[in-house]
Parts: structure tokens; sequence; C-alpha cells
């Protein structure tokens, strides 16, 4: 069956799939997708199975079911590993080495869900890579298969990928370590007693472990700051070392110390790149262009060569890729491995932070505080109805003050003391995404409400 483009399009996005589940999302819609993928699959890398996994959301499993009916009637094989967080996912089609799909609206609201897919060995496909041949197809309507259709089976590979993990990050010789997980009632709750559950060094506190994609304690988005007081404050009443907070698919992570402090995703980035430096000197790391610029000194005093990336997740794995990159982080907490293929993996960050603090006396916020060199602010977004032209009267405002800028991925402006700041439009709404760094938090705070106010004015003046 034909669809219209405009229903297709808003489904199918730039980097996955994803909508509001009953409208734009239904049992037909997902079968269609499976279908083409299957095909795409089939035709162009000779794949002969798809590996398919699935969150806690209540529509998980039965869309999964939908997409896999779509992958046999291609005449492929499904291996169904069930409930699993994207990293795992990402383990069994490197494992596997066949194509995946996860069916995961990540952080999005209940009402959400979605497809994140990947080629064999969980290589990315995204609009240029696949999506695009996808939703042509289920535009025009997928054509039919007429060979012997394929088979499902199941695979259990939640202990396998544990160990796998615990393989990449030496954890047998840390200090006792009391480690607080908020799971956010997200796939974390599944996959961290698999992973830190055996590590005798180990005590988890665990917060919002139970399955519920209705999300009733938070959003599973520790992007936002609300999102994570509940841990912050769980962190000191047990007496933690260290906090873990996760996303809904738990392929992201985020970092609280001891003292119920959030730590930077770019002092993250910086301390597991000094560690994966230290075992093979002179590799490249990259790092996305809103990271501190913390990561790239640090990286290149470790004898390391760091990589400037645009924002997102297919631009960093495509670096990854063709340079070999041992690591790749980004501010927004997904942190990429050579060692597992080349994807994202929140959960392999967490054990190099909990190793990193295992493996000597301080409490965290003093490590933490070796890979903190600058105070950023965050995205902040603002709603715009001209960015270019928003973006071009900010630019003037600063006149001579510009010390340097580039357009790698919007545009990048630096202030020549140590402070900079770039402003990028998204993809998909009317806004206008800002971050600073600067020396210190005043000069954060000061250089917010100036850019703020220029953007404000400049939106004025255009209505």
């Amino acid at each position: 069956m034909s669809r219209s483009a405009a229903a297709v399009q808003r489904v199918i996005k730039a980097y996955d799939v994803r909508g509001l589940v009953g409208e734009e999302l239904d049992d037909a819609f997902v079968r269609e997708v499976g279908a083409s993928f299957a095909r795409l699959m089939r035709d162009g890398e000779n794949s002969t199975q798809v590996v398919l996994g699935y969150d806690m959301r209540a529509s998980s499993p039965v869309l999964a079911a939908a997409f896999a009916e779509g992958v046999m009637d291609q005449g492929l094989d499904v291996v169904r590993i069930g409930l699993a967080s994207t990293d795992q996912l990402y383990f069994a089609s490197g494992l596997l080495n066949c194509p995946g799909a996860m069916f995961t609206a990540s952080h999005n609201p209940a009402a959400y869900n979605g497809i994140k897919l990947c080629r064999a060995g969980a290589k990315p496909v995204g609009k240029d890579t696949g999506l695009t041949t996808i939703s042509d197809e289920v535009i025009e309507g997928v054509p039919g298969y007429d060979g012997t259709r394929g088979t499902l089976s199941d695979r259990d590979v939640l202990v396998d990928y544990g160990q796998f993990l615990r393989s990449l990050v030496d954890v047998g010789s840390l200090r006792p370590l009391n480690v607080a997980v908020d799971a956010g009632n997200g796939m974390a709750g599944h996959t961290t007693p698999a992973v830190l559950g055996p590590i005798p060094s180990m005590t988890v506190f665990p917060l919002y472990f139970e399955l519920d994609g209705t999300f009733p304690n938070h959003e599973a988005n520790p992007l936002e700051p609300a999102n994570l007081v509940d841990l912050q404050e769980f962190v000191v009443q047990t007496g933690a070392d260290i906090g873990l907070a996760f996303d809904g698919d738990a392929d992201r992570c985020f970092v609280v110390d001891e003292k119920g402090h959030a730590v930077s995703p770019s002092a993250v980035t910086a301390l597991v790149a000094a560690r994966e430096l230290s075992r093979e000197i002179g590799a490249t790391v990259i790092h996305n262009l809103i990271t501190s610029r913390a990561v790239p000194e640090l990286v290149t005093e470790r004898g390391g060569t760091p990589v400037r990336s645009r924002v997102g997740h297919s631009y960093i794995k495509a670096l990854m890729a063709e340079t070999g990159a041992i690591f790749g982080g980004e501010h927004s907490a997904h942190y990429y491995f050579r060692d597992f293929w080349g994807a994202d993996s929140g959960m392999l960050a967490a054990l190099h932070v909990l190793a990193a603090l295992g493996e000597q006396d301080r409490p965290l916020s003093d490590l933490m505080a070796d890979y903190q060199r600058y105070e950023s602010s965050g995205e902040i977004n603002f709603t715009v109805t001209d960015a270019p032209a928003v973006v071009e009267s900010v630019l003037k405002s600063f006149g001579p003050r510009v010390h340097g800028i580039d357009h790698l991925d919007g545009v990048t402006v630096d202030l020549g003391d140590g402070s900079w700041f770039n402003l990028r439009m998204s993809n998909t709404e009317p806004l206008l995404r800002l971050n600073v760094e600067s020396l210190t938090a005043e000069g954060v705070s000061d250089l917010v409400d100036e850019i703020g106010g220029y953007i404000r004015a400049g939106t004025k003046e255009l209505t």
C-alpha cells in the first residue's frame, strides 16, 4: 500500500524512526518498514537474518512483532533477543554479524515509540545510508517477495553482553564501591544487574529499576537537570561513592559525584579518552564540537590525535570508522568505542568511570576535577522564526571581539580569551541551540545573558 510522503517523512527521520503510537506508528506501518529494511539488507548486504530487540514500553513487543513479520515476508530470518538496551542490541548485531533493529523511543515520553536500525557489526543506518530508501519504498509501496519466508527464533544474549563489557575494562582489583543507579524505569533496570552484579567490589543501590514505559517517577532523560534530582538526593542519602543515571534505552549514561553534583559529560569523555590512550599511545579520539575544549587539550597532552566532529551519532560513527579512532565522546553523554564495533555504550563508559574511581582512593569529585578545566552552559534552546537571520545579527553584535569562526556545524565563535560559543539550528524544530564555554561560571553567565539578549532582539526585529 502507498502512503503520503508527509506522513512517512514525519516519522522516518534523519537517524531513526520515531513517532506517536497509534497516530503515526501502527502495526501496518512498522511491518512495511521491516519489509523495506529486510530488502535493503538482503539485496545490498547479502544478509540472511536480522536481530531484533525492544524496550519496556507497552507498545514495543507488539510493534516489534509486526516488524518481524515484515522482515520474514522478505525471506530473512529474525533472531529475537527480547527486552534489551540499545547497546545490548548493538552487541548482538556485532556478535551475530547481522543487521539489527531496536524498538525504543529512547528518552521521549511514553506516548512515543520508534526504531533504531543498524547494519551488520552495529554500523549505523541513517538518512544517507538507508533511511531515505526505506522512506521512499514505504511511500510508494514495498514490493513483495516470492521466495521462501523467513523463520523466527529466540536468543538470550544478556549474560554474554555483560561478560563482553567486563572483558573490555579491568574491574578485577578495585576497592569496594557503593554505586547508586537511577534506571528511570528504563532498560538500565534490566542490564545493570547483569553487568555490575557479578563484580564483587561493587554494591549497587537501585533506584527506579522497575521496567515501566509510562515513566511514573520522572522522564528517562537525564540530559534535563530536573531528571537528575532524585539520583542526586539518593547518592547523598545512601552515602554512595558515585551515581549513574541512564536514559530510557540505556545507551546514554550521566554521572553524579559523591556530593550529589552532576559531572559534565565532557569531563567523562576526557577521563575515558585518557584511559584509552594509556593503552594505545597516539590513538585518535573523536569529540563533537560542543564538548569542552578540555577534551582535545587532554588528548593532545596524552599523545593522542583529537578529531572534531559535527553533533550526531551518524557523524561520530562515520569518523570512528574512517579514522580507526579508539574512542569518541559527545556532550550529550553518548560514548563510542572501537572495541564495541564503533557503536555507543553508556554502560561501557560507566565501567571506565567506575574502574578509574576504584583504582585509587580519591573521591569522585576530586578525581573528576582533573578533567574539568572550563565552565559550560549546557545546551540552551531559543524559539526563533528565522534562525539564519538571528545568527547573523548575533555575529554582527560581537563584531571585532570575534577571534575566530568556523561553520562545521552551525557557527562556532572563538572569543580569544578562553571563551567560545556555538549556535546551531535544530533539524526538526524552530529552535536555535546555544552552547557557551568560558574559564569561569561568571564568564558563562555573562555570555549567555549577552547572546540571549541579542537573539531576542534579533527575533523581535524580524517579527
